[in-house]
């Protein structure tokens, strides 16, 4: 009865965020464009399939995914386990939580590889490009920019240490990335940034920032436990423009060596 209860409140509340948006597009529909909706059997059971998925993902979120980054960034800050007493040290050094960076990392890495969004952006981007980017690594690349800054902000809430530091420091080399990069590859990494941060990296990540927030001494999960999804943000478009960047300048290196190969050939 517990879970029908919680299914019908999480109900109530998708229909009540959908209704503005099918009021906003019936109303264009019929009062602006005034046209019948077309294929009005078909999205009626589409909007009730995406009702549903909705919900089972909110009430999945409240149940499961919530609760294990809460869960693992709790275990894996405790005393007990750091350790092996019951009470922290008087000082903390952030050499100590090792296991929350690494955990923090594999995790960041694993939600961005799974993101419908990052695969949906890699496909394109992979069609787009006639087969030039590749949707693997394209995906890896990403993730692994994930999974850097979510163990960075990890180190930042042991540290306690001022986030605007570390994103003025990050946009400013995004900067002069942008400024050096290949300018076609610019666009995508900005969007990189955007998609790799959705439906399975945000509920984990957040949970992970407040969960150790929560356990860390010293720590405030209000001021400290956010921020974790702006490192996640940012480091995807650092990592897609400096791969991009290495990967033009080791194309002019080749080239390079290729015609001093050649020169050296014709003047033998």
């Amino acid at each position: 009865m517990s879970f029908v209860a919680d299914f019908g409140h999480v109900l109530f509340a998708t229909l009540r965020d959908v209704a503005p948006i099918l009021l906003l597009i019936v109303g264009f529909q019929l009062f602006v464009l005034r046209q019948p909706v077309p294929h009005l059997r078909r999205l009626i059971i589409g909007g009730v399939y995406v009702v549903l998925g909705l919900t089972l993902f909110l009430l999945g979120l409240e149940k499961a995914l919530f609760p294990i980054g809460k869960m693992m960034a709790v275990q894996l800050s405790d005393p007990r386990f750091l350790y092996g007493t019951a009470t922290a040290p008087a000082k903390v050094h952030w050499a100590d939580y090792y296991w929350i960076y690494l955990f923090a990392a594999l995790t960041g890495f694993a939600t961005a590889i799974a993101e419908p969004s990052l695969i949906a952006v890699a496909h394109k981007a992979h069609e787009v490009s006639s087969g030039t980017i590749s949707q693997l690594g394209l995906r890896i690349t990403v993730a692994t920019g994930v999974a850097c800054g979510i163990s960075l902000g990890a180190f930042r809430i042991v540290t306690g240490t001022p986030l605007y530091l570390y994103i003025l420091a990050g946009y400013l080399l995004v900067v002069l990335l942008t400024i050096f990069a290949p300018k076609n590859i610019v666009p995508l990494a900005y969007d990189s940034g955007g998609v790799s941060t959705s439906t399975v990296t945000v509920p984990l990540v957040a949970a992970l920032g407040l969960g150790l927030a929560g356990a860390v001494p010293g720590r405030n999960p209000a001021l400290d436990g956010f921020g974790m999804i702006a490192f996640a943000c940012l480091f995807p478009i650092i990592t897609v423009l400096g791969y991009a960047l290495f990967s033009h300048w080791l194309l002019l290196w080749k080239k390079r060596k290729e015609r001093h190969k050649e020169k050296r050939s014709n003047a033998l």
